[in-house]
């Protein structure tokens, strides 16, 4: 199996990495059922407040995994934020937007392809470029993150409709589980949600 299911293990495992990396001595309790799942090769919905630390959700599972985390994020001013973050606190990460010269996207992907990446942020318009999708055959990917998964829902207060395009991640990277983490959410956008992820029967 690809995933870590010895829970004890991979609570002492995530806690070492917590404290190396954040200097945080252990996770709360929603947090650790959301790396338990999606380290358990789940589909994963995680609705947490701002500030209540969503982000800690993929991105400490993604030092356990086999293969690299794909973020997919709407926010180019935060991805830019959190990936500068993660290389200070020695975390190998990068991303993939629009301010990004084409020499660039290519060095990043050949990175990700290499190996040599934790995680790797992209906007949901980079996901049918050709660059991705003649990578992509090629990632090693654990699993996906979904950011503001609200932006999915036409229920959801800032619906974006290229982020419909995400569930087509599925056609690259079958076998990946899939989080998806939003802020707040109805009951009628989380179901929206599931649904067009293709989270298929019971998820955490």
């Amino acid at each position: 199996c690809r995933y870590l299911i010895d829970h004890k293990i991979m609570k002492d495992t995530a806690t070492l990495l917590l404290k190396k990396h954040w200097g945080y001595g252990s996770l709360r309790e929603t947090q650790q059922r959301a790396i338990e799942s999606i380290m358990s090769g789940r589909d994963t919905m995680v609705i947490m407040p701002t500030g209540g630390g969503k982000s800690l959700c993929y991105q400490l599972p993604a030092l356990m995994c086999e293969g690299i985390v794909i973020v997919v994020s709407p926010l180019i001013a935060l991805m830019e934020d959190q990936v500068k973050t993660l290389n200070r606190r020695g975390i190998k990460a990068r991303y993939i937007n629009s301010t990004l010269s084409r020499e660039k996207i290519s060095q990043y992907l050949n990175e990700a392809i290499e190996g040599k990446l934790r995680l790797l942020y992209i906007t949901p318009e980079r996901i049918h470029t050709e660059s991705f999708s003649s990578a992509a055959e090629w990632l090693n990917v654990a699993f996906i993150a979904i950011d503001e998964a609200h932006c999915i829902s036409m229920w959801g207060h800032d619906f974006r409709p290229s982020y419909r395009e995400v569930a087509t991640m599925r056609e690259y990277f079958p076998q990946a589980p899939m989080m998806a983490l939003t802020a707040t959410a109805t009951p009628s956008v989380v179901n929206d949600i599931a649904s067009s992820l293709g989270f298929e029967g019971r998820y955490e």
